[in-house]
């Protein structure tokens, strides 16, 4: 207490003018309102920051009325909803029934894209195995022709198909039909055919079913191959068939005519030249279980055909071709005649074939020559042997252009037509003789005319 005494009493004067100024600052403010222009009572006055701002009671009250009415709405909005759970609850049920629909809606879109993928690559599938399915009976096919084109009794080839002048004018980027065996099979895939097949990436959402069948044609471009390789095989079985039935009915006429002639086929085919020098195992000839029409009548034909040839060979020792080439004219025929000397009836054991002097005569099977120079009444005379008891003479010759123990082979000219022995004039005196009797060379050449007829 004594210290706070004597601290205000050692300054008055300090004291006394703080007072004063205190005293000043009071009483201005009062002063100011006093020389400004005097407010209407009724207007608000709001201070915010130090600012005044006045405002009606008009805008007041409607300024009261808008908020009091939005916090009225608000609460009874709350209200309503907190009284009325089944609002919320179909709003609710609202959104999870478009949610549901929006994941069925990606479901189904889903699943239209898993099956467009699908029927594409099932298109690009069933593609691929018509296509290596052609391929491969294409290959069979040309197999087929260069099996067919090694068999030397079918005449012809099979050629390609004629180019229709649409295929001429057909786009270079447009597939092109392979000209079935003969022409090399150039199949020209769709643009993104290797890319699908590296790939096997799903196709676009809106890609159309069967688009990739459709493409370029492909599927047409497939069934005018088929077609063309069905003509193809059909010609190549008529071809088959053909050549089967050729030479069954060659091979029944040689063993007719074998039969015809009275030979014995075992003596002959005994007899008969083995060919060319050949040799090497035996293998026998196997078909496959698996073989199908083709390869079962080509087999049969090969039989055949081996058959046709070992009579061949054997027909070759029968003398049953003309010993001079161009028309067959008889001037005496073989049996009893008037001797053209005596005049009395006589037994003639040849042909006379009318000929002019130094035309060629020719062997007519292969064989020996026995006999090569004059022989009495035949004149210049060659005779040869065929084996199996079968030979042929020719008589009456003016040049002989053979020896004996020669070699010779059908169509070889062994001399030249002559008057020479008991002759009234040019021509050839011709013998067939079995077991050295004399036979109707006739016989033979008839059966010479019906091997050839085939």
């Amino acid at each position: 207490m004594s210290h706070r005494s004597g601290h205000h009493a050692e300054y008055p004067h300090h004291h006394a003018h703080d007072r004063s100024r205190a005293l000043q600052a009071r009483r201005v403010p009062t002063s100011q309102p006093a020389s400004a222009p005097a407010a209407s009572k009724s207007d608000y006055t709001l201070l915010h920051a130090g600012k005044q701002v006045r405002i009606g009671p008009v805008v007041f009250w409607i300024v009261v009325g808008t908020v009091t009415l939005l916090g009225l709405w608000s609460a009874a909005t709350a209200t309503y909803f907190a009284f009325r759970d089944d609002v919320l609850t179909r709003l609710i049920a609202r959104q999870a029934e478009m949610q549901y629909a929006y994941e069925d809606r990606i479901a189904e879109l889903r699943a239209k894209v898993d099956r467009a993928t699908g029927r594409q690559l099932l298109d690009q599938e069933q593609f691929d195995q018509k296509l290596d399915q052609i391929l491969k009976r294409q290959a069979a096919l040309e197999s087929r022709a260069a099996t067919l084109g090694s068999i030397p009794d079918i005449t012809g080839t099979i050629r390609p198909q004629a180019r229709s002048s649409a295929s001429e004018t057909t786009p270079a980027n447009a597939t092109p039909k392979p000209s079935p065996i003969s022409d090399t099979v150039i199949f020209r895939a769709p643009p993104d055919r290797e890319a699908r097949l590296e790939s096997r990436t799903p196709l676009m959402p809106n890609a159309q079913p069967n688009q990739f069948a459709k493409l370029n044609g492909v599927e047409n471009v497939l069934t005018k191959l088929q077609r063309s390789l069905d003509q193809v095989e059909a010609r190549q079985i008529a071809m088959l068939n053909t050549a089967e039935e050729s030479m069954e009915s060659r091979l029944r006429r040689m063993r007719g005519v074998i039969t015809d002639l009275g030979l014995d086929m075992a003596q002959l085919e005994a007899a008969a030249p083995k060919g060319p020098p050949m040799g090497g195992p035996f293998v026998p000839v196997k078909l496959n279980a698996e073989s199908g029409p083709f390869e079962r009548q080509l087999y049969r034909i090969n039989i055949t055909r081996a058959q046709v040839e070992r009579l061949n060979r054997t027909l070759s020792l029968v003398p049953y071709r003309k010993p001079v080439v161009g028309e067959v004219e008889f001037t005496s025929g073989f049996g009893v005649r008037s001797d053209p000397f005596l005049g009395r009836p006589a037994m003639h054991t040849g042909l006379d074939f009318r000929a002019q002097t130094g035309d060629p005569v020719r062997v007519t099977a292969n064989g020996k020559v026995v006999s090569a120079g004059w022989a009495g009444g035949y004149g210049r005379m060659v005779e040869v042997d065929h084996g199996n008891g079968l030979s042929t003479r020719y008589g009456h010759l003016s040049e002989i252009n053979v020896h004996i123990g020669q070699q010779v082979r059908i169509g070889e000219v062994i001399g030249e037509v002559g008057s020479t022995g008991r002759s009234t004039g040019p021509h050839l005196h011709y013998e067939t003789r079995i077991d050295g009797e004399a036979v109707d060379p006739q016989k033979f050449l008839r059966a010479g005319v019906r091997l050839s007829a085939g």
